[in-house]
């Protein structure tokens, strides 16, 4: 395992105490930092990791998270094979147990906060907070013009002024919470063609 993605693991492995002991950036929100996730999440090519996500009902699953600036794909392993592919705008989830399709448009969903094309993190992207723990940086945003819709959570390692995403944390319209948690982070991965289309068969 490379000196990261161990690193990665350390920080999944603390992470509930080094998220609880993050502090706000003093006198509001940390414009560098702000700066420097919005260069990562644009410039991030072929992010691999493992994940495990944790549903609004306590259940919990695991598989693959792959990244590319506008696009995601998780692949779970557990409970069962399912696919989620977000891209474009919309995101489409497969279940090959239930064996059914669930398609909806991401305008007014969290992840799409993530997904834009370029990520712009001012304007119609509010920043909520800015958070610092030891080699941990946290920030969070929603919609300026609806923050009701919903509240997008990510969370770095940050080691020697380099990050890597390492948790994904979302809270919809409801207050239905989702979190991802991701381990042995790698980049630099070559998706074949239409591997983020959302019109593949599980």
């Amino acid at each position: 395992m490379s000196r990261r993605g161990t690193l990665s693991r350390r920080l999944f492995l603390a992470a509930p105490m080094a998220v609880a002991a993050c502090q706000a950036s003093p006198g509001g929100v940390d414009r560098h930092d702000v700066a420097r996730v919005e260069r990562y999440l644009n410039t991030t090519h072929g992010l691999t990791a493992q994940v495990v996500q944790t549903w609004p009902d306590g259940g919990v699953g695991d598989g693959t998270l792959s990244y590319e600036p506008g696009s995601l794909r998780l692949d779970y392993r557990t409970p069962h094979p399912m696919r989620l592919v977000a891209a474009g705008g919309h995101l489409v989830f497969r279940d090959a147990q239930r064996q059914s399709v669930t398609r909806m448009n991401l305008s007014h969903q969290p992840l799409g906060l993530l997904l834009a094309t370029p990520v712009h993190l001012g304007g119609a992207v509010v920043v909520t907070a800015v958070r610092h723990g030891a080699n941990v940086l946290q920030i969070s945003m929603a919609r300026s013009d609806n923050p009701s819709q919903g509240l997008l959570t990510l969370g770095f390692a940050d080691f020697a002024g380099q990050l890597s995403l390492v948790a994904i944390d979302l809270v919809d319209a409801r207050r239905n919470r989702t979190r991802l948690h991701l381990t042995g982070v790698q980049t630099g991965a070559d998706f074949p063609p239409g591997f983020f289309s959302l019109d593949a068969p599980l």
